[in-house]
């Protein structure tokens, strides 16, 4: 005589995430820089007024430019003692309220006050390589955010329109100060002499 099976609950019900678990944190709009600060682990998270925004975990590509940039970058800073270079995850307060997470962040020496254990207060220059999933965020966004935060320069390195785009603060907001593509090496007003091989950033192994 065969048996019924009797359907477990977990077969009866479909999965739920941990709601007790959420629970046990501020809700969206209400978070305190304090209680953002406060947040272990290596995930990407930046705030904003109160909001937290938890960010999709880099591909190996994006990854291995981010690498090449921070490389070449600290390459150059190193032995002229220039001042310090690092990459996310790593807290960057833009104003209150508002960090911000770029790929790649540096910092003057004589700026070196700026450099916090758990946060920058800002930094001399950014970069960061554009993601398929929010191209707005790197293009737009963050080129609004970093200009509003005095961010002397920022670098945009776009993989799929393969250039890569300098700009210097003017005033309150960004000039272009070049768009490079393959064949061209992008430079630096803010490090002079630092420049990349556009096709060497875009082809990073």
């Amino acid at each position: 005589m065969s048996s019924i099976p009797i359907p477990s609950r977990a077969a009866e019900e479909s999965p739920e995430p941990a709601w007790e678990v959420a629970q046990l944190f501020p809700a969206q709009g209400t978070w305190s820089e304090e209680e953002y600060l406060s947040l272990k682990g290596n995930r990407l998270v930046e705030f904003s007024h109160g909001w937290v925004e938890v960010l999709l975990m880099p591909t190996t590509s994006h990854q291995t430019i981010v690498g090449f940039l921070y490389a070449a970058l600290f390459g150059f800073i190193s032995p002229r003692n220039l001042g310090k270079a690092l990459f996310a995850p790593l807290r960057v307060k833009l104003w209150a309220g508002k960090f911000r997470e770029p790929d790649v962040i540096f910092m003057l020496a004589e700026h070196r006050q700026r450099v916090g254990e758990q946060y920058w207060d800002g930094a001399d220059l950014a970069m960061e390589v554009v993601s398929d999933d929010d191209r707005r965020r790197d293009l737009q966004t963050k080129r609004f955010e970093y200009a509003r935060a005095g961010i002397p320069e920022y670098w945009i390195i776009d993989p799929q329109l393969e250039q890569i785009t300098v700009l210097v603060l003017e005033g309150d907001r960004y000039r272009e100060h070049g768009c490079f593509h393959r064949g061209q090496r992008a430079t630096s007003v803010l490090l002079a002499g630092f420049e990349l091989d556009v096709e060497a950033v875009l082809k990073a192994e």
